[in-house]
């Protein structure tokens, strides 16, 4: 038997699945795949279907509780270049529900970040951290 790690050594630390829920889950596929540009793994029909987010695991399925049945956390995807992003997304069909904005001055950087909305209508943002002119 393997003896259970002490409280304080205790960390949570790497992100393995995250689950947004879905209402029409084909809607959902085709939105995070063809707009978003997500590799979609594979599915489980009718409830769920995974993408691949550089490692860590996207699951979208449709809720089997009503209490499950919300919208999702924020989802921030890291972008090097974020008005590029945003209008590529854009030009897909993407609907922002705010353009890139400067949020912070970092020091070395300044945080830019932008929010749109999936086809499920959970709130998604883009982050980008943009070097400062030298």
């Amino acid at each position: 038997m393997t003896p259970m790690p002490e409280a304080s050594s205790l960390s949570l630390s790497q992100i393995g699945q995250i689950a947004v829920n879905a209402h029409d889950l084909e809607r959902a596929i085709g939105f995070y795949r063809d707009k978003l540009g997500m590799k979609h793994l594979f599915s489980v029909p009718p409830t769920m279907a995974f993408f691949d987010c550089s490692g860590i695991r996207l699951m979208l399925s449709l809720p089997d509780k009503p209490e499950f049945d919300h919208p999702s956390s924020i989802i921030y995807f890291n972008v090097t270049d974020i008005q590029q992003t945003a209008k590529t997304l854009s030009d897909r069909g993407v609907h922002f529900e705010e353009n890139p904005i400067f949020v912070a001055d970092m020091g070395s950087y300044d945080l830019w970040m932008a929010s749109f909305r999936d086809s499920e209508n959970n709130l998604l943002a883009l982050m980008s951290n943009v070097a400062k002119n030298a």
